[in-house]
């Protein structure tokens, strides 16, 4: 099969498309002729060697845990009804996934609603997982103003269409015109460049004396910093990333001095608020997908364009989930 190696920790240039062998299912397994992957920003992070929610792999590897395809083989004590299934599934902590087949446990498997291809349900397994994780944390009802940070990318397509089924007013931000465009037209009522200067003061026209009531907040930063001075009081800052290692934090005497919340809601909270199974979220997710209460934006990338699909990410010029497609 073709697949995609990594060799050596570094750029993005030394993920390298390779002929490689078939991998074989075991017990309780099954193989995935795979029709998308899902990369991932932790996906740049480990492929540099860095410590993250996955120790970096034993070298060479094949990247790449989030699959959608057909099962094309089974291992010994998997239900034949199995074979032949279009399925999504997140391989967890073993990688795999930028291939041509893919080998997972058969308790992973999720069925691709007919609503969705298999590109969509890479998104939802993922970054729908995410979103559904991350929405645990905030009341959003028709009275709230919501901004929304990293609006064109894959999380923040969704939440900025979560909160529009909610009723509520969405201030969507993202960087330059063609992102901006892409945030209004997925509903958000104020579509923001926070590359601009004058972007607060140009939302606070449009709001008039109305204050955001939650800050779903990806990015951090110089924005964020100037983002929370939007937030009125009783609202909340639900952190879930941030760029170049500058996350916002505010000081217990500021957090009282606002009269807002902050917490971060990545990782072990949003898991444990999901009763300790991220299967429960991934049901979510999945769900709001098939039923068309949310689209997930995908940006697709052949497989042997692996590289430039991580140096696309890295730079911040991708629009929705990145998946590559075999």
């Amino acid at each position: 099969m073709h697949a995609i190696q990594l060799h050596a920790f570094g750029p993005a240039e030394n993920l390298c498309y390779a002929t490689v062998p078939d991998p074989e299912p075991g017990a309780g397994q099954v193989r995935i002729a795979v029709a998308a992957a899902g990369v991932h920003v932790v996906d740049t992070s480990l492929r540099q060697g860095l410590p993250g929610p996955y120790l970096p792999s034993e070298l060479p590897t094949i990247p790449g845990r989030e699959v959608a395809g057909t099962v094309d083989a089974l291992g010994a004590d998997v239900d034949s009804d199995w074979l032949g299934k279009q399925v999504v599934a997140h391989l967890g902590a073993a990688p795999g996934g930028y291939a041509e087949l893919a080998v997972t446990d058969v308790a992973r498997l999720h069925e691709i609603p007919s609503a969705l291809d298999a590109a969509e349900s890479v998104a939802m397994i993922g970054t729908g997982r995410t979103t559904m994780g991350i929405l645990q944390f905030a009341d959003v009802g028709a009275d709230s103003v919501v901004i929304v940070t990293a609006a064109a990318g894959g999380i923040g397509t969704l939440l900025v269409q979560y909160a529009k089924s909610q009723g509520a007013t969405v201030i969507g931000l993202a960087g330059g015109p063609a992102k901006v465009a892409r945030v209004a037209r997925n509903g958000a009522d104020i579509a923001a460049d926070y590359l601009l200067p004058d972007w607060p003061a140009q939302v606070l026209t449009q709001l008039g004396e109305r204050r955001a009531t939650v800050f779903f907040d990806a990015i951090g930063g110089e924005t964020a910093r100037a983002a929370i001075d939007l937030v009125g009081k009783g609202g909340a800052h639900l952190v879930y990333g941030y760029f170049d290692d500058d996350p916002l934090t505010l000081s217990g005497h500021e957090l009282a001095e606002r009269a807002i919340t902050s917490e971060v809601v990545l990782g072990p909270p949003m898991l444990q608020r999901a009763g300790g199974d991220i299967r429960v979220l991934e049901d979510r997710a999945m769900d709001a997908a098939a039923t068309g209460r949310l689209h997930p934006a995908v940006h697709r990338f052949p497989l042997a364009a692996a590289a430039a699909a991580h140096h696309a990410i890295e730079t911040r010029a991708t629009m929705g989930k990145v998946v590559l497609i075999p």
